[in-house]
């Protein structure tokens, strides 16, 4: 198993589990700081090992009147300056080769969004870099299908990848979460994460934008942290239902404390047992 190492501590399937936290997109510095702030008091508290994420560039929303933030010059300046100003790690999206480089300068992980982790020079680009490449596992693939993910960024030269779950297309407007995902992508030998924010979607459910499940949120953390897994991606938002991006699905961020509690309870007590052979 290969463990990354972000800054002064280390995502892997058998670590304490590391989150990857913050808000979908950046909607105001003002907001931002206000969510990181939060994020930053409770992972401080609860000591779990916390990367913020935020995209500047939502390119991929489901109708031309979405709101797609504030464009990666002025997004990568909001950005340092969360990481300078709560000490912390970044994790965003890109979604053209030329944004790879800059936004590496700033963020120690980049994410390859699930519908863009089939593109050769994106993948490439991301991999040139000194950044460690997170993958979220497209809605339309399985998990077998992400070793050809992991080996067209390692033919780039970077071995430091990491695979995010976020459920399966399963029908119109919805998705599901295979558990044996999981292990699959475990087996091969790269720290796994769970989405549970976007695996709470279902997908152009309010006609021009996405619906969701957030009531549901803490079961399904629960649920991908059962499979003793490197960590969990969340949104949270202060007012959720009226977020630029995905507020059905976002956590309310006054809840964010209790249900990390639970969360980091039951990674620990999962970590502790040792698995089984039941071949």
């Amino acid at each position: 198993m290969k463990d990354i190492s972000i800054n002064d501590f280390q995502i892997g399937n058998d670590q304490d589990f590391t989150l990857m936290g913050g808000m979908n997109v950046l909607e105001s510095e003002e907001t931002a700081l206000l969510v990181a702030e939060k994020f930053k008091e409770v992972t401080d508290k609860l000591n779990i090992n916390w990367i913020f994420k935020a995209s500047f560039d939502k390119a991929n929303r489901s109708s031309i009147e979405s709101f797609r933030g504030p464009g990666m010059d002025e997004g990568l300046k909001i950005l340092e300056k969360i990481s300078s100003t709560f000490d912390v790690p970044i994790i965003t999206d890109i979604h053209e080769p030329s944004q790879a480089n800059p936004v590496s300068e700033v963020c120690e992980v980049i994410q390859i969004p699930a519908f863009l982790c089939r593109q050769t020079d994106l993948v490439s680009a991301a991999a040139k870099t000194s950044s460690a490449i997170q993958f979220k596992k497209p809605q339309f693939l399985s998990a077998t299908e992400m070793k050809n993910v992991i080996e067209k960024c390692k033919s780039a030269g970077n071995e430091k990848i990491i695979l995010c779950e976020r459920g399966n297309i399963f029908g119109y407007n919805n998705l599901v979460v295979d558990t044996l995902n999981f292990q699959i992508m475990k087996g091969y030998s790269v720290p796994v994460m769970f989405d549970v924010t976007h695996s709470l979607q279902l997908p152009g459910g309010l006609g021009k934008s996405t619906d969701g499940r957030r009531e549901y949120l803490l079961h399904m953390a629960k649920a991908g942290i059962s499979q003793k897994i490197a960590g969990l991606f969340l949104e949270a938002h202060p007012n959720p239902d009226k977020a630029k991006c995905d507020g059905p699905c976002a956590l309310r961020l006054d809840q964010l404390e209790s249900f990390l509690l639970q969360v980091k309870e039951l990674d620990k007590l999962v970590k502790s047992q040792k698995d089984l052979d039941l071949k």
